[in-house]
């Protein structure tokens, strides 16, 4: 994989060596360019110094953890950050997604698995990269302001800050407000995957995204999904 013609460069940060060593080997025979770090301040000294297109950031490490990696990262450039967690614990993902993770895994995982997160990990990337440079008016609902081409967003005339992520899956919500989105659309128009099997992933966005937006502004319907509610 290339961006601008170069071979799209994977921050591997995991404390542990052989699944360090795993994942950097198979990222490598994917094509992709990769480093290694193995605690947390090393991890934001290569991110300053490398400037990788995407981390793999595990969350426990040694020095500091990995959400203080990824808030330390993000503070100096923008960069798709997809978490490791040992344990499937909401707290630690709401935890992640909020200091600007974009997705997570749990362990243990499939090689293959990793490897199609990263991919449309960074297909969404793309994708938004793309839809700035095509500009787009802004769209004004329930109180919302979402600027695709600046790609901010204000809340009752407040900016907050949003993770890619996010802002992809409010641009979709908000795009038919009202209307109801089942997971799996929001699966495949977001997140770029075919199997909907990662429901608890839109689950847990969500869930981050009504904390920065406001809880009533996204409704749940049980067993389907989900709405942005256009008069909120």
């Amino acid at each position: 994989m290339t961006v601008n013609g170069a071979r799209t460069k994977v921050l591997v940060v995991e404390d542990e060596p052989v699944i360090n060593r795993a994942v950097a080997e198979r990222l490598g025979a994917e094509g992709f360019e990769v480093q290694q770090a193995y605690d947390g301040p090393t991890a934001v000294e290569t991110a300053t110094s490398w400037e990788p297109d995407l981390l793999v950031l595990d969350v426990m490490l040694p020095g500091f953890d990995g959400h203080e990696v990824c808030r330390r990262v993000q503070a100096q450039r923008p960069v798709p950050v997809l978490m490791l967690t040992a344990r499937d614990d909401e707290t630690d993902v709401l935890v992640g997604l909020g200091v600007g993770a974009d997705d997570y895994l749990t362990k243990p995982f499939r090689m293959r698995e990793l490897v199609a997160r990263v991919r449309a990990l960074l297909r969404r990337v793309e994708r938004a990269h793309a839809l700035a440079r095509e500009g787009g008016r802004p769209v004004e609902v329930a109180g919302l302001r979402l600027d695709p081409a600046a790609r901010r967003v204000h809340v009752d005339g407040a900016e907050v800050h949003l993770t890619p992520t996010e802002f992809d899956l409010l641009s979709c919500l908000a795009a038919t407000p009202g209307t109801v989105l089942t997971r799996e659309k929001l699966l495949g128009d977001v997140w770029g995957w075919a199997d909907g099997g990662g429901t608890r992933t839109v689950d847990s966005h969500v869930r981050s995204l009504r904390a920065k937006i406001g809880a009533q502004r996204v409704r749940t319907v049980h067993g389907v999904g989900y709405a942005l509610e256009a008069g909120s």
